[in-house]
């Protein structure tokens, strides 16, 4: 029997469809992943490379088989304040660290964390940054630099603690004299506060304080400080300062790496950084607090960092700025700009913001718990 026309129609159609899949099925199994090896400034025990290893998460889910980001802990390939030569070089397509580790290429970088910001906090710092010409500056440094990466901050980070001590300091005078770990600016703040200061990178600290190589030292949070055995060396720590008062961290990719991947995937990258931002600031709140407790019931003893100690900070900070904004152009450049988004967005900030120790208090101070 003759098929009629339409009936014909329909099937050639049906059949055209069928091959189309057919020819295009071997073609998506077929597409090749794309892998970047990246390595954090951090051990592998570290809060901090967990969240290196939530963001590659984030985006590898996202990008399904066409991206797989590998990210390796401090020193697997290099050493962690190398990192940024080694993203640049392509000896690693991408790391995960702060600007502050590179202070000693340009002073300007450690602007980004270091010192009081003007009183700006970890998010205001990100806002200013994206919003308020960071990122373009960040990119004029490394260009001058003749790096080429692709740099994306992200991930707000608390207030940092003064630091791990033998004894607590009650006084300026106390800070006189200590070997004393700290990076960046704070280096100078420290120093001119009397300190002897020696930057060694995360995973050093800690041997360095049980040895007596150093008496005290910073590092940044409850969970990190845990997990990396300061407990055990001091039992002393100082809560509040303005060295690391609003800090955050760096994912780096190198250049021609990143420009060679596909527009989606690139965007995949974007919007990956800003769900790892997000999600590191609300772990950090559920982890920090825990593990702030789990210090105290291990016997550390936690202490305000005196009013004075803080004065003096400012202070420094001020010779410090005043000191590398003369050596560099860039340095004050930076700052300039910093400085007039934070009046802006700082007197926004305070006036519109309450004071959540008033509401803390009223329902867990000691007035509340008696009744």
């Amino acid at each position: 029997m003759t098929e009629n026309k339409p009936n014909r129609r329909r099937s050639l159609l049906k059949g055209a469809a069928v091959a189309a899949g057919a020819m295009s099925a071997p073609m998506v199994s077929m597409a090749q992943t794309t892998s970047l090896r990246f390595q954090s400034t951090w051990p592998a025990k570290d809060i901090f490379h967990e969240y290196a290893q939530d963001f590659a998460k984030k985006v590898n889910d996202m990008a399904g088989s066409r991206l797989k980001i590998e990210v390796l802990p401090a020193g697997s390939v290099v050493p962690a304040f190398q990192l940024l030569d080694a993203v640049a070089k392509g000896t690693l397509d991408g790391g995960h660290g702060v600007v502050a580790y590179w202070y000693g290429k340009n002073s300007a970088l450690a602007l980004w964390g270091s010192g009081p910001t003007y009183g700006m906090d970890a998010n205001m710092i990100l806002a200013w940054h994206n919003y308020g010409g960071g990122k373009a500056l960040v990119e004029e440094i490394y260009k001058s630099l003749n790096l080429d990466v692709v740099s994306y901050l992200y991930g707000p980070m608390p207030c940092q603690p003064l630091g791990w001590f033998k004894k607590p300091v009650a006084r300026v005078e106390d800070m006189k004299g200590l070997k004393f770990r700290t990076v960046g600016l704070a280096v100078d703040v420290f120093t001119d506060m009397g300190t002897a200061v020696n930057p060694l990178p995360g995973g050093e600290i800690v041997p360095a304080l049980d040895r007596g190589l150093i008496d005290a030292a910073e590092f940044n949070n409850a969970s990190s400080d845990r997990v990396l055995g300061f407990p055990d060396v001091a039992k002393n720590c100082m809560l509040q300062s303005f060295h690391q008062s609003g800090e955050q961290f760096e994912i780096l990719f190198n250049g021609p790496k990143l420009k060679a991947l596909p527009a989606e995937l690139k965007a995949i990258i974007d919007y990956g950084v800003q769900a790892a931002s997000a999600d590191m600031s609300w772990k950090a709140i559920e982890r920090n607090s825990k593990d702030y407790e789990e210090l105290k019931k291990a016997g550390v003893k936690f202490y305000k960092t005196p009013d004075a100690i803080l004065r003096a900070q400012l202070a420094s900070w001020d010779k410090t700025i005043a000191k590398k904004s003369a050596e560099n152009p860039m340095f004050k450049k930076v700052l300039d700009s910093q400085k007039a988004f934070a009046e802006r967005a700082g007197q926004w900030h305070n006036d519109y913001t309450v004071d959540f120790k008033m509401a803390y208090n009223h329902y867990f101070g000691r007035q509340a718990k008696k009744s």
